[in-house]
């Protein structure tokens, strides 16, 4: 596939953020004694969102648009903006991730249903169907379509032993979290509920899973109510985390296996990254800022988080750029034993 070093983003549909709600770009937040640990924009990137560290922590991947790109692509890059490259250039991609190994690459696309409805990633009314999950190496080549279904699979992640990949399957209009081997075998339902649409969904160990959800009756509204829940692997054990009636969106685990961060929605309508405590349920701001800031993701060693805003843009453009910023203050790494 294509390498680019020097790069030129159009348009980017801001995928989940537009689902849940309204956002605005602008000046840093004005308040007394609140303060931003150390951020930096990635560089080369004019347009993208959505990225996930290699396991080595060195390298990104996510989706964007870039040179002549149409739609959204998956792309990779290392973490300082270079080395940037394109892995898939059919269909339009969405969610995408690393295997532990650090030797394959899984993402989503409908590149092998170019007949089916377009549809719209920001909207769970009209999810893509034909969306399907793919693993590659790292340069795209030996693709393995892992599934054949015709329905929306997407928000992909992996187990932290490689073992199972978990995924958002919509049938009918129900979201729910699924998982299957790493070949694509075994695929199994972990979640049944009738009023939840769940997504979102990450591995906090081999056993732990973190996820989104929100009750179908509130779908698409303006400040849709988001919580945030916890399950085991095997679809018992579900706990709710997050109990106030506001969005808490986009968890993503830390390595310590206590810690998460997420996507709080402040009034009026302030995206912020929130860090939060599985043991204490204390929860502690980590963005000030009243332009849109999502998608957060922690390195696998806990020193950096990457995320998405337009803190930087000019009034009117809602493009996002991908960010990074120094928690190594807040010790999230992986806990020795």
């Amino acid at each position: 596939m294509k390498k680019i070093t020097l790069i030129s983003l159009l348009g980017f549909t801001v995928f989940a953020a537009l689902s849940i709600g309204w956002y605005s770009n602008g000046g840093q937040e004005k308040a007394v004694g609140q303060k931003e640990l150390k951020v930096w924009t990635i560089p080369n990137i004019e347009e993208g969102a959505e990225f996930y560290f290699s396991p080595d922590g060195k390298s990104l991947i996510g989706n964007a648009k870039m040179g002549n790109d149409k739609v959204h692509q998956v792309y990779t890059l290392n973490i300082d903006g270079s080395n940037i490259r394109q892995i898939n250039n059919a269909g339009e991609d969405a969610c995408s991730f690393y295997f532990p190994d650090g030797k394959r690459l899984i993402f989503t696309s409908t590149k092998d249903n170019p007949g089916m409805p377009k549809g719209n990633y920001s909207d769970p009314k009209d999810y893509p169907q034909g969306a399907e999950l793919y693993s590659c190496n790292l340069d795209g080549g030996d693709v393995i379509r892992l599934t054949n279904n015709k329905y929306y699979d997407a928000e992909v992640s992996v187990s932290p032993d490689g073992k199972w990949v978990l995924f958002s399957r919509q049938i009918n209009g129900k979201l729910d979290l699924w998982k299957m081997r790493s070949d694509g075998s075994e695929q199994k339902q972990i979640t049944f509920t009738d009023e939840w649409q769940e997504g979102g969904s990450f591995f906090m160990d081999n056993e732990t899973i973190i996820f989104r959800a929100w009750d179908i009756k509130d779908q698409a509204q303006r400040g849709m109510p988001m919580s945030i829940f916890t399950i085991r692997a095997d679809g018992s054990g579900r706990k709710r985390i997050t109990t106030d009636a506001g969005t808490n969106w986009a968890p993503h685990p830390a390595p310590d296996g206590e810690h998460f961060v997420f996507v709080k929605v402040l009034p009026p309508r302030n995206y912020e990254i929130f860090l939060m405590s599985l043991k204490t349920g204390k929860q502690t701001r980590l963005t000030y800022n009243d332009a849109f800031d999502g998608f957060p993701a922690l390195s696998p060693d806990g020193s950096l988080l990457t995320f998405d805003s337009n803190r930087d843009a000019k009034p009117g453009d809602k493009k996002l750029r991908p960010y990074l910023m120094d928690v190594s203050s807040l010790n999230l790494g992986p806990k020795k034993k």
